[in-house]
C-alpha cells in the first residue's frame, strides 16, 4: 500500500471511518427494502438491489447474505421521523427491529433520519423523466443511497 494511502486511511480512522470497511444502507419499506453499499473508503454510496419484503425472517436471511458478500461491518437504517420530529408507528417499528438485526447479523446497526428521502428521490426521478413504473422499482434503492450518503458525509464532517 502506498504511503499516501496509509496516511489517508489513518486520517479516516481518526474521524471514525474504518479503512476498507463497507457500510450497508437500508430503506426498510413495507413492500420493498432498498439497499445501498459504501465504497471501501466510505466516500460514496451505490445502490445495489432491492429486496422484496417477504417476511422478516426471509429479509434478515437475505440481509445476512448481502453483508457476507460485501464484507459489511456496519449498517445504517433509515428512521422515518415525522416532520415535527415525533416518531410514528413505522419509526417505532424500525426502532424495535434494530436490536433484532444487531443480534442476527452480529453487526452494529444505527438509525438515520430519513425525513424527505423518498420524496426527494421521487422529485429527482420525475425531473429526470423516469416513468412512473420505473420510479416504483427504483425509489427504495435510491432512498437507501440518499440515507447512506448523508450518513457518510456526516461522519466525514464530524
Amino acid at each position: 500500500m502506498s504511503e499516501g494511502l496509509l496516511r489517508a486511511s489513518g486520517a479516516l480512522a481518526q474521524k471514525g471511518l474504518n479503512f476498507l470497511t463497507r457500510i450497508l444502507g437500508i430503506d426498510f419499506g413495507e413492500k420493498r427494502i432498498g439497499l445501498a453499499i459504501s465504497d471501501p473508503l466510505g466516500f460514496t454510496a451505490q445502490g445495489i438491489n432491492t429486496l422484496p419484503h417477504t417476511g422478516l425472517k426471509n429479509v434478515i436471511e437475505a440481509l445476512a447474505e448481502v453483508c457476507r458478500q460485501h464484507e459489511v461491518r456496519e449498517i445504517v437504517i433509515g428512521l422515518p421521523v415525522n416532520m415535527n420530529g415525533s416518531l410514528g408507528p413505522k419509526a417505532k417499528e424500525i426502532l424495535e427491529l434494530v436490536p433484532r438485526l444487531e443480534k442476527k447479523l452480529d453487526l452494529p446497526v444505527k438509525t438515520w433520519d430519513e425525513r424527505l428521502s423518498t420524496r426527494q428521490v421521487g422529485r429527482l426521478m420525475i425531473e429526470g423523466g423516469v416513468s412512473r413504473e420505473e420510479r416504483k422499482k427504483k425509489s427504495d434503492r435510491l432512498a437507501a443511497v440518499l440515507i447512506l450518503q448523508s450518513y457518510l458525509e456526516s461522519k466525514r464532517n464530524s
